[in-house]
């Protein structure tokens, strides 16, 4: 396989998260991110040939540094600074590795590791999305010998999926459950407790004293603080 460029944008580390909040607060959640990030490059840094975290916020890209991995400063843009900065990100992965593969994930997956690679390594598909819960996109890979530009926002799993389909690219829908956990209401803080005991997010959770239960009413979980 050709060489593997993982694409991470990450806005900043203040005010992250905010529908954590009250739950987390505002430091809280910047450590959450943290550990989310430790997570994802833990999981899949052996299997890629290089990750690059793509931010406006020094401090962001001075821990990536300490996850020993690339930085790319993100340029100022007027709007939609998420598209614009990935798209700067993979012409900069253009400019640089010849032959390259492209994979766009989200900083908020940390349930991401080696199988959700291998499976990428497997399949000869010029385009590979998994989607998030909510409809968004939490996996996105493509063949970079196409002008796909990317969609994120609302609902953007469907409007990647018709952009590639009018790309005539060869889509493969990855429907992986682990990648499905991203991370924004205390409900998913309560399946990340339950499915990653094995990552530094469920450790600084539990340092937290948060803890889950079942529950059976509108809400299957019950996420809660002890200390509260």
């Amino acid at each position: 396989m050709n060489k593997l460029i993982t694409i991470i944008p990450v806005s900043s580390f203040n005010n992250s998260k905010t529908r954590l909040s009250p739950f987390l607060t505002e430091d809280e959640r910047k450590q959450l991110l943290q550990s989310m990030l430790k997570d994802i490059v833990e999981g899949i840094k052996e299997e890629v040939s290089e990750i690059i975290i793509i931010s406006k916020d020094p401090e962001v890209l001075s821990y990536a540094k300490t996850l020993e991995i690339s930085t790319l400063l993100e340029e100022k843009h007027e709007r939609d600074h998420l598209n614009n900065a990935i798209i700067d990100a993979i012409k900069y992965v253009k400019e640089n590795y010849e032959d390259a593969k492209i994979l766009i994930l989200p900083s908020d997956i940390p349930l991401i590791e080696k199988k959700n690679i291998d499976y990428l390594e497997n399949n000869n598909n010029d385009f590979i999305i998994s989607p998030s819960k909510g409809g968004g996109t939490n996996l996105l890979y493509i063949n970079n010998q196409y002008d796909y530009k990317p969609l994120f926002g609302e609902f953007s799993f469907f409007k990647h999926v018709t952009e590639a389909k009018n790309k005539k690219m060869n889509i493969n829908i990855y429907d992986s459950f682990y990648v499905s956990i991203d991370i924004n209401t205390p409900q998913d803080l309560g399946e990340l407790l339950l499915h990653g005991t094995h990552t530094n997010t469920y450790n600084y959770l539990s340092s937290l004293n948060i803890v889950v239960e079942n529950k059976h009413g509108q809400e299957r979980l019950n996420v809660y603080r002890k200390d509260e």
